[in-house]
């Protein structure tokens, strides 16, 4: 049972939350947020708990921000859900997270807040490097999503910034050899066009969990100019509360995109 103090405590977080969000109502919404949830295994040691039920944590941490993110008013969020660089992790792992990845997706089918917010579900990454039962359930969200307009949700898995931009100068290439695009065709705009997902704007905010400072090759071409907050948190560990706070800071910036 909590205690006053407890209660006490919990009643000015709530209050605190919702003078947040009185403020930030007054203020430009980023529109696409980019989430890197870091911290999952660092949560479950911290709670003495084997590291794989962090990563359980995580998803179920997930699926309640979306849930903030829809309240604030951000339209899109691109999360970084497996890394290039987490397939050289123990196949215990690696396996664990595959499954959870296809469980949770194969989930959403018959999730009624994806039909209620149409949500449409995109993935990005290497997704011919992923488990054939897990290409199957991402053909399946994304073919039972298309429709819907009203959020976005990506998921990057199986994904690294570098690989994308080597991947897009491969397809840039090829067009080239082929004499389907000439030289001096190549810009910025068209370099867009070759990346996993064109269609995905540049993330306004990329949000980081875990007090690492760093993007950890996540987006690299799209969020050249995005703003960066780093919260000291654990993922799962996150409220309400540090994403507000994220945004209240974003807000208080200048963007000058290079100028």
């Amino acid at each position: 049972m909590a205690t006053i103090g407890e209660k006490l405590g919990d009643l000015a977080v709530e209050v605190y939350e919702k003078v947040l969000m009185d403020e930030i109502a007054k203020a430009p919404i980023p529109s696409h947020l980019a989430i890197i949830t870091d911290g999952n295994r660092r949560y479950a040691r911290g709670e003495g708990l084997p590291e794989i039920l962090g990563h359980v944590k995580g998803k179920e941490k997930l699926e309640e921000v979306l849930e903030w993110c829809r309240d604030i008013g951000i339209k899109i969020v691109t999360v970084y859900a497996f890394s290039t660089e987490n397939f050289s992790r123990t196949k215990r792992e690696v396996d664990f997270l595959m499954d959870l990845i296809e469980k949770s997706l194969n989930d959403l089918l018959h999730d009624q807040r994806i039909v209620r917010n149409e949500i449409n579900i995109r993935v990005l990454g290497k997704i011919e490097q992923l488990p054939q039962s897990l290409r199957n359930a991402i053909d399946k969200v994304e073919n039972f999503t298309k429709d819907y307009s009203k959020f976005r949700l990506n998921l990057a898995i199986g994904y690294g910034g570098r690989t994308e931009i080597v991947d897009a100068v491969r397809r840039i290439s090829e067009k080239v050899r082929s004499g389907e695009l000439a030289l001096e065709e190549i810009s910025e705009e068209t370099f867009r066009g070759f990346l996993y997902d064109p269609t995905i704007p540049d993330p306004d905010l990329v949000f980081r969990t875990s007090g690492e400072e760093r993007v950890s090759n996540f987006l690299l071409w799209q969020s050249a100019y995005s703003e960066l907050y780093f919260c000291e948190v654990n993922w799962p560990e996150l409220k309400k509360i540090d994403l507000l706070r994220a945004v209240q800071n974003y807000q208080q910036r200048k963007r000058r995109f290079g100028h």
